[in-house]
C-alpha cells in the first residue's frame, strides 16, 4: 500500500513540476470552484434519501439545498472584496480548508437541523472560492487567450454544476446521501498541492474596508425572503411568521441598496452597473441561472420520487449536458471573443427554452428518450453556447482591478438566481413535487431562459473592455 501512495505521489508531483504557471493557475482556478458548484448540484439527487431518513419532506429538501446558497449568495461580495484586500490566493486557501470542514460536519449530520446548519457554513467557505478563482484567471491571461481560459473555466465548472446528479446518485444508490459530501476530499487536497507550486503576482488593495453593515443587512434580506418563500406551504402567508419574515427580508434588501449607494466602501460598488455589459450581462445570468438551477432541482427529484427511477439512473439523465458542456464551452468561449458575445448570449438561452418546454410533454411512465433526451440534448447545446461568452461579457467589460469584485458579483447574481427559483417552486407546486408541479415548473424554467435571451439581445453589445 506504501509504493502504491509514494507511487502516485511521485506522479502527481512530476505532473506539477512540468506544469507552467498559467497552466498551474488555470487548474487551481477549475478545482476551486469546481467543488463549489459540484456542492451546488451534487446534493440535489441526494435529497429524496436526505428527507426519508432525517424527515421534513419538500420543506427539508428545499432548506438542504438553500442554507448553502444563502450564505454563499450573500456572502460573495464580501469574499470579492476581501481577496482584493489579502489576496486572492490566500483567500482561496481559507476557503478550500473550509470547504473541507464544513463537508465533513454535513457527512455526520445526524438530524435535518444540523445538516442545514453545516450547509450553510458550507456556503460561507464556498464563497470565498468562486469569485477568487475566476479573479485568478483574470489576471493571468489576457485577450483571446483570456476568453479560451475562461471557456475551459466554465467548461469543467458547468460540468461539475450538471454532473453532479450523477455522482451523487452513484454514491446515493451504492453508498449512502453521506458520501456526495466526503468526495470533496480529493479535488480539495490536489488544489492545496497545486497552490504551493503557484506563483501569482497581485496588487493589495488594503486601503479598502469590509463593508459589515452590506454583508449583514444582504444576509438577513435574503434569508428573509426564502424562509417566507419556503415555510408559506407549511404555514400560509396569513401566518405572522410568513409574512413578517418576508417584509424584514424586502425591507434590509432595500436598505442593502440604499447602503450601497452611500457607503465609502461598498460590498456592491452600485458604479460597476454603469457599464452596459455588465449590468446587461447580470440581469441575463439571473435570468438564465434560475432556469438552470430550479430545471436541475425538480427534474432530480421529479424522477425520483414520481417517475420511479433510482437515484443513479436520474443522475444519468443529464450526462449529455456534460458531454456537451465539456466538448463546446471552450471553444464557443473563443468565438465570442472573437466575434464577439451577443449573438451567442442572445441564441443560447433560446436553444435552451426550446430544448426544456419540449418536456413539458412528459408522461407516466416517463420515456427517456422520446420524453426527455431531445430536450436535454438541446438544454445542453444553448447552455455551451451560452456560458462561456456570458462570463467573458460581463468580466470583460470591466477593469482587470476590478475582477474580483466584478466575478464576486456575477456569481452572487447568479447564486441567488438559484435560491429564489429553488424557493419559489413551492409557491406553485405546493408541498410536494408531482406530474403537474413538474410540468409548471418546467414552463417556468422555459420562460426565464427565453427572457435571459431578450435580455442579451437588447442589452449586450460587442464593445471591448472600457479603459
Amino acid at each position: 500500500m506504501s509504493a502504491v501512495k509514494m507511487n502516485f505521489n511521485w506522479s502527481l508531483f512530476a505532473m506539477i513540476n512540468i506544469m507552467n504557471n498559467r497552466s498551474l493557475i488555470l487548474l487551481v482556478a477549475i478545482l476551486a470552484s469546481f467543488v463549489a458548484f459540484l456542492d451546488s448540484s451534487v446534493v440535489g439527487v441526494a435529497l429524496p434519501q436526505i428527507s426519508e431518513q432525517l424527515g421534513g419532506g419538500l420543506s427539508t429538501q428545499q432548506w438542504v439545498n438553500d442554507a448553502y446558497l444563502i450564505t454563499l449568495g450573500s456572502l460573495i461580495l464580501a469574499a470579492g472584496s476581501l481577496s482584493d484586500i489579502f489576496g486572492r490566493k490566500k483567500i482561496i486557501v481559507y476557503g478550500l480548508i473550509g470547504f473541507l470542514v464544513t463537508s465533513i460536519l454535513c457527512a455526520i449530520a445526524p438530524t435535518a437541523e444540523v445538516l442545514v446548519v453545516a450547509r450553510a457554513l458550507q456556503g460561507v467557505a464556498g464563497a470565498l472560492l468562486v469569485p477568487s478563482s475566476l479573479a485568478l484567471i483574470v489576471g493571468a491571461f489576457s485577450g483571446p487567450a483570456q476568453s479560451k481560459a475562461i471557456g475551459s473555466w466554465t467548461a469543467w465548472t458547468g460540468a461539475a454544476f450538471i454532473i453532479g446528479p450523477l455522482v451523487g446518485g452513484l454514491l446515493v444508490d451504492f453508498l449512502s446521501w453521506r458520501w456526495v459530501f466526503i468526495i470533496n476530499v480529493v479535488p480539495i487536497a490536489v488544489a492545496l498541492i497545486l497552490l504551493r507550486k503557484m506563483h501569482f503576482e497581485e496588487q493589495l488593495n488594503q486601503s479598502k474596508k469590509l463593508d459589515i453593515p452590506g454583508v449583514i443587512l444582504g444576509a438577513v434580506g435574503l434569508a428573509g425572503i426564502v424562509f417566507a418563500l419556503i415555510e408559506q406551504g407549511n404555514f400560509g402567508w396569513a401566518n405572522p411568521l410568513i409574512w413578517v419574515t418576508f417584509a424584514v427580508g424586502v425591507i434590509c434588501l432595500s436598505s442593502f441598496i440604499y447602503h450601497e449607494s452611500k457607503t465609502k466602501y461598498p460590498m456592491l460598488p452600485l458604479g460597476l452597473f454603469s457599464v452596459r455589459n455588465f449590468s446587461a450581462g447580470n440581469i441575463a445570468t439571473f435570468f438564465i441561472y434560475a432556469a438552470l438551477s430550479l430545471q436541475g432541482f425538480i427534474l432530480v427529484i421529479f424522477l425520483q420520487q414520481v417517475a420511479g427511477y433510482s437515484a443513479t439512473l436520474a443522475g444519468l439523465v443529464s450526462l449529455p449536458i456534460t458531454i456537451l458542456m465539456l466538448l463546446l464551452s471552450s471553444k464557443f468561449g473563443a468565438l465570442a471573443g472573437k466575434y464577439g458575445p451577443r449573438l451567442f448570449m442572445t441564441l443560447g438561452p433560446i436553444v435552451s427554452s426550446i430544448g426544456v418546454f419540449s418536456m413539458v410533454s412528459v408522461q407516466i411512465p416517463v420515456n427517456y428518450w422520446a420524453q426527455l433526451l431531445p430536450g436535454i440534448l438541446l438544454f445542453g447545446i444553448g447552455l455551451s453556447i451560452t456560458v462561456a461568452p456570458l462570463t467573458s461579457a460581463v468580466l470583460g467589460s470591466i477593469k482587470t482591478s476590478q475582477a474580483g469584485i466584478g466575478s464576486a458579483v456575477n456569481n452572487a447574481v447568479s447564486r441567488i438566481a438559484g435560491l429564489i427559483a429553488v424557493a419559489i417552486i413551492g409557491v406553485f407546486a405546493g408541498t410536494s413535487l408531482d406530474l403537474e408541479g413538474f410540468r409548471v415548473g418546467i414552463v417556468i424554467c422555459a420562460a426565464l431562459l427565453f427572457v435571459g435571451g431578450a435580455v442579451s439581445f437588447v442589452g449586450i453589445t460587442n464593445r471591448s473592455r472600457v479603459s
